[in-house]
């Protein structure tokens, strides 16, 4: 598979379908997907951001690395704590890819030596690559898997994870993440729902790879998932300067365990156990259920909780609403999302989220 990431990076065990599927509106697709075809037969057409759109990209990145940076470092160290330095790092593409380089990184400058990093498909109702799950398990131990992805919403992937992976003795469902709002996994920088500015776009920041695709007409039985990659996308390519804005903030520049660093992290530690404790029962999947209640929403899918699932609604579905909890409105997190919802004209509502800072509400088509 072609992508703009090194080799030594990641290993993408993935198809390149360039040029063998046509690129779909995202009006089509989302009429498709709501009258039954599945989101993984088709592939949009990439959203192409207007300048204001960049400057707020920027204005993220500058502003909220040093806090991405902070959650990774926290991350890297509960890996270490459960888990040791003998893992293999499998990245859900694509937006696990660029955290799991970076985690890769960050526990390579902590522990010396090469840590394996793959990056593989996993698909809502779908289940996860098999034969990708194959490559790696004929090479890696079981026990050392370990998923990566950017965050987690409402859980389905979570949830898709911990069903396929029944099927593989001895890998664990678990996931690793740098924001968890949900409160559904040990490994997790935060439990804050936090701005990762990758979220922010598309394949100009992931290896100019489009998401994963499955269609039995262009994926064989022996083949790994699809994707396509975006070579003409080149010269727009941010991927490194992503990782590299980054990993610039990591603490003592990826050395956790350097002296000077020491106060910087017990600080971080701190701060993460102050984190808010909801309510026994009170998880982020209920308030999903609670919101689609609201807004008389029959299907939770429909229901896109967190910064990184709100902007994904923006770039890639047709949104209805966009919900910003009422006491993060003035939130320079939430900026892009401003820019977005006003560019293509989507009303932002004030509403009382608790987990997380935003939510995104895909519109019905019959209510088109």
């Amino acid at each position: 598979m072609r992508s703009s990431y090194r080799e030594e990076d990641v290993t993408l065990l993935l198809k390149d379908i360039t040029g063998l599927v046509e690129p779909q509106s995202t009006r089509e697709r989302e009429k498709l997907i709501q009258s039954g075809r599945h989101y993984c037969e088709m592939l949009p057409i990439e959203y192409v951001p207007s300048e204001a759109y960049m400057e707020a990209y920027r204005e993220a990145l500058a502003r909220y690395a040093g806090v991405m940076a902070e959650a990774l470092a926290a991350l890297g160290e509960r890996i270490l704590a459960q888990r040791g330095s003998e893992v293999t790092l499998v990245s859900l593409a694509r937006a696990g890819i660029p955290i799991g380089i970076l985690l890769k990184h960050c526990l390579e400058r902590r522990c010396g030596g090469n840590i394996p990093h793959y990056a593989i498909s996993i698909i809502r109702g779908k289940c996860i690559d098999p034969n990708a799950m194959g490559y790696i398990l004929d090479r890696h131990r079981a026990e050392t898997v370990l998923f990566v992805d950017g965050w987690i919403g409402k859980g389905a992937i979570l949830g898709e994870l911990a069903r396929c992976i029944q099927a593989y003795p001895g890998v664990s469902p678990q996931l690793a993440v740098v924001s968890d709002p949900a409160g559904m996994t040990e490994l997790y920088g935060t439990r804050e729902d936090i701005l990762i500015p990758s979220s922010c776009l598309n394949s100009t920041v992931s290896g100019l790879l489009s998401r994963t695709f499955l269609r039995d007409d262009i994926i064989g039985p022996t083949d790994f998932h699809g994707a396509v990659y975006y070579g003409e996308l080149a010269e727009a390519d941010l991927s490194y300067a992503f990782i590299h804005a980054i990993e610039r903030e990591f603490p003592g520049q990826g050395d956790l365990s350097a002296p000077e660093n020491s106060g910087r992290m017990r600080q971080l530690r701190n701060s993460q156990e102050k984190e808010v404790l909801f309510p026994q029962g009170d998880t982020g999947l209920e308030e999903v259920k609670e919101i689609a209640a609201s807004f008389s929403i029959d299907d939770i899918n429909l229901v896109k909780p967190g910064i990184g699932e709100t902007t994904r609604v923006l770039l890639r579905r047709l949104p209805w609403k966009i919900l910003i909890g009422t006491q993060w409105q003035s939130d320079q997190a939430l900026a892009h999302i401003r820019r977005l919802a006003w560019e293509k004209g989507v009303e932002i509502i004030p509403y009382p989220l608790r987990h997380y800072k935003a939510c995104g509400l895909i519109r019905k088509m019959t209510d088109v």
